[in-house]
C-alpha cells in the first residue's frame, strides 16, 4: 500500500481506494482476511481511527465483511462490486474527459475510433 499525505484525498478514503484495488487485483481474493486496522496503522503510521474509517467505508458498501472475533474479511462478490464501480466511473467520467480532450485537440469521431481500434489490436 502506498499513501499520499500531501493529496487532497482524504487518507481515510486512500485506504478505502488502496484496499479495494488490492481485492480487485486479487491480492486479496472472496473470503480472504485483510490486514488489520492495527497492522495497517502502525506499519503505514496511520492514525487507527483513520484506517477503521476507510475499512468500514468498504463494510458498508459490501467489498468487506467483518467477523466477530476473527477480523476482517474479503466479502462474496467483492471483486464484482469493485468491478461495476470501476465501470461505472470510466463511463462517466473518464470517457466524457476523453471525448471533451479529444474535442479540444479536433480528433474526428473516425479518427478517435481508429485510435481506439489500433490500441485494441495491441
Amino acid at each position: 500500500m502506498k499513501f499520499d499525505f500531501q493529496s487532497d484525498i482524504a487518507l481515510f478514503q486512500q485506504v478505502a481506494n488502496q484496499l479495494e484495488e488490492e481485492i480487485f487485483h486479487e491480492v486479496y481474493k472472496e473470503g480472504d482476511q485483510v490486514p488489520s486496522t492495527t497492522e495497517i496503522s502502525t506499519g503505514y503510521q496511520i492514525n487507527p481511527a483513520t484506517v477503521l474509517k476507510g475499512m468500514n467505508l468498504l463494510v458498508s458498501e459490501q467489498v468487506l465483511e467483518k467477523r466477530r472475533g476473527l477480523g476482517t474479511f474479503v466479502a462474496e462478490g467483492a471483486r464484482k462490486i469493485i468491478l461495476s464501480k470501476k465501470q461505472n466511473e470510466f463511463t462517466n467520467q473518464m470517457v466524457p474527459n476523453f471525448l471533451k480532450e479529444a474535442q479540444a485537440l479536433g480528433i474526428t469521431k473516425e479518427e478517435l475510433v481508429k485510435i481506439i481500434e489500433g490500441g485494441f489490436l495491441k
